[in-house]
This record gives C-alpha cells, sequence and structure tokens, in this order.
C-alpha cells in the first residue's frame, strides 16, 4: 500500500511539473545601415512551446533580418 501512494506522489508531482508558464521572446530586427531594434513579448506555453512559437518569429530576406530567442 505504501508502495502505490508513494508513487501517486511522484506521478503528482511529475504531473504539475510540466505546467504552462511565461516566457520572455525577444526579437532583434537588424535593417542595413540602421541600429538594430528590439521587441520583446510574452509567450504562455511549456518551455518548448514557448521556444518553437517564439523561434517561428525569425525570418530574414534582403536588406533585414529578425531573430527571435527566448530570454
Amino acid at each position: 500500500m505504501k508502495k502505490i501512494m508513494f508513487s501517486a506522489l511522484v506521478l503528482g508531482i511529475f504531473a504539475f511539473s510540466s505546467c504552462k508558464k511565461d516566457y520572455t521572446c525577444e526579437c532583434t530586427t537588424t535593417v542595413s545601415g540602421q541600429q538594430p531594434t528590439v521587441v520583446t513579448s510574452v509567450v504562455n506555453g511549456t518551455k518548448s512551446e514557448a521556444k518553437s512559437a517564439c523561434e517561428n518569429g525569425s525570418s530574414s530576406a534582403a536588406g533585414f533580418t529578425i531573430k527571435c530567442a527566448i530570454k
């Protein structure tokens, strides 16, 4: 019986440890010949979800670059 209760406690701890949190996504925009611009936003989710959502904002084209990362 003690093993069952201990197992239930351990599973409960793992279930609550992967809860969603707020993460800061920082995007730096660089345009040729100008100062870089930094914009931050809040992404709510698990760490992997937030990282994926933030990095999807990264892009580049002729003359500018946007690089996003979780801070």
